[in-house]
């Protein structure tokens, strides 16, 4: 059961505190395909939920169905986390697990969220959970419960209660946009006249690196989601691109002209200490850390068209990762390490790829033609990238195994450039 310390905490920065910026066009999701061997699972109508602003069991079935890994059954009718439950009586309804729950306001006006999932084959409870919050933290609340849901029924930590960063462009106008995972909740934490390009999420979820050419120049900021405050990490002559973080948040990687080609350095996120990590004498960029921060994947024509490369966060002899195909560029990795996702271009189009690093094999994610800009969800299993449809730009999301897929679109602009943020500590 989370205490409410954390909860605390996790409301803080969930909610980026990013101030009054305007209602945004929400993101929305549609959904194709589905995953292979679906847990069937009831979420009921969670008693008394009208009291919250939207309904809890409504975003937690959204959020499972979204995943393609759930198959929802039908409830009927509101059930208490109390209640007794027939077992019999649900697995005879196709569902090998119930969620249910209750809704209560206090006198402070918070909402005490009360929650448990049963296990209707082995006919036990296998789960819990009790908070209290703020009726505008209701979403994620709901996202919260979800994440356990998905973690308790398949072993993997669930990702509903992530933030996504994205950059959407209307008209002249650039925007660095954060939502929830889902695409709602969206607070705008930059806008600008000139481009943004390549934000990344710091470890700890309340810093976002980006590329601003509002100084008629690409420079590199880290910005503070919560005080809004900015840093200019890397402003050195001629290009300043492609911010990466390490996994403990102490430094970045970044692409940087200065020598006269551009080339991949390390700096510290105060902008100190920088250091040129790549040698070559050809382009070297989009440098990405590794899972455990001892090694840089990054891209470079040094074999005569782009490919991915890894070498030692110190520098020294760069290995080729990638082999299938003659363009592949923009690698991102997974947090265990062991896929690499990155765009390759094959018969003229651009499209999502995955590489298992351990066996060498490759398997194609995407079936559009102009993709870019990768970004694991931090659980592994799913990957957004921007897309393009009908002139169009928007996100998608792929799982790992390709079966699911979603499109997040917008009526305002186009959107591109997605970062998915990590899970909140």
């Amino acid at each position: 059961m989370m205490t409410m310390k954390k909860m605390s905490y996790v409301v803080l920065c969930a909610g980026l505190m990013l101030g009054a910026s305007g209602a945004q066009a929400q993101l929305r999701v549609e959904i194709t395909g589905i995953g292979s061997n679906q847990i069937p699972v009831a979420v009921a109508s969670f008693v008394n939920e009208s009291a919250a602003p939207q309904s809890l069991s409504g975003i937690i079935k959204a959020d499972l169905a979204r995943s393609g890994v759930f198959k929802l059954i039908d409830a009927d009718a509101p059930v208490s986390e109390t209640a007794p439950v027939s077992y019999e009586q649900w697995k005879s309804r196709g569902a090998d697990a119930l969620a249910a729950g209750t809704v209560q306001s206090m006198a402070d006006g918070r909402l005490d969220v009360r929650y448990k999932l049963f296990d209707t084959i082995k006919g036990a409870q296998i789960s819990s959970m009790n908070n209290a919050a703020a009726p505008q933290f209701n979403r994620l609340l709901a996202h919260k419960i979800a994440d356990d849901i998905y973690e308790k029924l398949t072993g993997v930590k669930g990702a509903f209660a992530t933030r996504i960063a994205y950059v959407t462009q209307s008209g002249r106008e650039y925007r660095l946009e954060v939502a929830d995972a889902d695409g709602e909740g969206i607070q705008v934490a930059l806008r600008s006249n000139e481009p943004i390009i390549s934000p990344s999420w710091s470890p700890d979820g309340t810093k976002v690196a980006y590329v601003s050419f509002e100084k008629k120049k690409p420079i590199v900021y880290v910005q503070n989601l919560v005080t809004r405050q900015r840093t200019i990490v890397s402003n050195e002559k001629g290009s300043n691109s492609a911010p990466s973080w390490s996994p403990d948040g102490s430094r970045l990687a970044v692409a940087l002209s200065r020598d006269g080609h551009t080339q991949v350095y390390t700096v510290n996120a105060d902008g100190s200490g920088l250091r040129r990590v790549s040698t070559s004498s050809g382009i070297d960029t989009e440098p990405q850390f590794s899972a455990d921060g001892q090694s840089i994947y990054f891209t470079s024509d040094r074999s005569g068209g782009p490919q991915i490369y890894r070498m030692s966060t110190s520098g020294g002899e760069a290995k080729r990762v990638t082999f299938g195909g003659s363009y592949n560029i923009s690698p991102r990795i997974s947090s265990d390490g062991k896929t690499l996702a990155y765009i390759s271009r094959r018969d003229g189009n651009f499209q999502l790829y995955a590489l298992d690093l351990a066996s060498g094999q490759e398997l194609r994610l995407s079936d559009t033609a102009n993709d870019e800009s990768p970004s694991f969800s931090p659980n592994g299993k799913y990957i957004m990238y921007a897309t393009e449809s009908g002139r169009r730009k928007s996100l998608a999301v792929v799982s790992v195994d390709g079966r699911v897929k979603q499109r997040l679109t917008t009526q305002a602009g186009n959107i591109k450039e997605p970062t998915w943020g990590p899970f909140m500590k």
